[in-house]
């Protein structure tokens, strides 16, 4: 008998007898490795042997829902471009390792509320993790966001939640006046995991596609549990758990929305509008430095002859040392591009306060108020490839990077 993925099937081994839904093989599951679903939500490989049999209890609806996503041409227009990560993961179950692996019919499947309400277009630009995420995919990445806009009312990219931040920023700054949303969703649990937080934040961005929404948002889990989930402006978020769910914060601004039963604007945004407005050019001459106390100045006058621009996250208000500020006043008077934000994350440089800043400001750093420094660092590589006025561009609100009200920690 056939057998495909998604039947209800029955498995005994000398072992015992184990009953499941059949899950999708994929490069990573062994020849002789059979994986199902538990009906507790666990998935579990089981090893052929001599004493292996399984029988058909009832046969899947899988590929029904997959060839209904794909001819059903009715309802919202949505495209999700897949780019690998934790959201779009299985397990290898020869080594326990998490490996990007799904295609996105299949992520969707886990979305039942689909139903007749969207056309859902879906397509793999890549399956990588975030880490190994680049310049060259952020450019691939908008040119294929922008097609994708000609004939949807919104974009969803699945995408590794470690530097989704820095892909949010990259696509605020290079994609503009949007004519819809373009949400980026991750996972901070894999979907064979019982606890995953792909289906509800998928299910959250699919909801902001019905909204006037016209800017980037980070769409994950609001707390621990499954009540709410935040879509957080691009370039006001940041990670700041390794494993929580509720991992995502936005900085010194509130969510731009909260998402359950229906999606509620909790903070001012931009609507959609158009035609897009793409600048993709990105100069990868640029360096982000944490400053810290023993910074060698020669080291950093050799990294800042290398490049372009440099952001410097300073301590507290934005300060360096002393011993530093040299290094500055000479990597400025040869051209480069010098901005200064915050190890703090939460408030804003400000170099008019003590001796120290303002030193730094005569030696010719640019004080970048609240923004953050990765978002800093995607900006000043945009503004340096796109314009010639960069401090003036650096300096200025361009997608609401710089909060013009600050909001504290306890926001939520």
């Amino acid at each position: 008998m056939d057998f495909e993925p998604g039947d209800l099937v029955e498995i005994k081994t000398k072992q015992g007898t184990y009953r499941g839904v059949l899950m999708p093989k994929h490069i990573f599951s062994g020849d002789d490795i059979i994986i199902i679903k538990l009906e507790n939500g666990y998935n579990i490989g089981i090893k052929k042997d001599d004493s292996f049999s399984m029988k058909l209890i009832s046969k899947a609806e899988s590929k029904k829902m997959i060839k209904k996503i794909k001819d059903h041409k009715k309802g919202l227009k949505v495209s999700v471009l897949g780019t690998g990560g934790t959201i779009a993961s299985y397990v290898d179950y020869r080594t326990g390792a998490v490996k990007p692996a799904v295609s996105q019919e299949e992520l969707l499947l886990a979305i039942p509320e689909i139903g007749d309400k969207y056309d859902i277009r879906s397509r793999n630009l890549f399956s990588i993790f975030s880490e190994n995420m680049d310049v060259e995919h952020w450019k691939i990445i908008a040119k294929e966001v922008e097609k994708e806009f000609n004939d949807s009312s919104g974009i969803i990219i699945p995408h590794g939640t470690d530097t989704m931040s820095y892909t949010a920023s990259a696509l605020s700054f290079m994609l503009q006046n949007l004519p819809g949303p373009i949400v980026m969703v991750g996972a901070q649990r894999s979907s064979d995991r019982p606890s995953s937080d792909a289906y509800l934040n998928l299910l959250a961005s699919l909801k902001l596609m019905e909204t006037d929404l016209g800017e980037v948002v980070v769409t994950m889990h609001g707390t621990t549990s499954d009540s709410i989930v935040y879509a957080h402006r691009g370039v006001k978020v940041r990670k700041m758990h390794t494993s929580r769910r509720d991992a995502f914060r936005s900085i010194n601004t509130r969510p731009i929305a909260e998402i359950g039963e229906n999606v509620k604007f909790i903070s001012d945004y931009r609507k959609k509008s158009g035609p897009i407005i793409p600048k993709i050019a990105m100069d990868e001459r640029a360096i982000l430095l944490y400053y810290y106390p023993n910074m060698d100045r020669d080291i950093l006058y050799d990294i800042g002859s290398r490049v372009h621009g440099i952001i410097i996250a300073g301590t507290g208000l934005g300060h360096v040392s002393q011993n530093i500020i040299p290094v500055i006043r000479d990597l400025v008077r040869d051209g480069v591009f010098i901005g200064i934000t915050s190890q703090c994350i939460y408030g804003s440089v400000n170099l008019n306060v003590y001796a120290t800043g303002r030193e730094m400001i005569r030696a010719g750093a640019v004080p970048l108020y609240d923004m953050l420094p990765e978002v800093a660092y995607v900006k000043m590589m945009w503004a340096m490839a796109n314009f010639s006025n960069v401090k003036e561009i650096m300096t200025k609100n361009i997608a609401g990077e710089i909060s013009e009200r600050r909001v504290g920690l306890d926001y939520v």
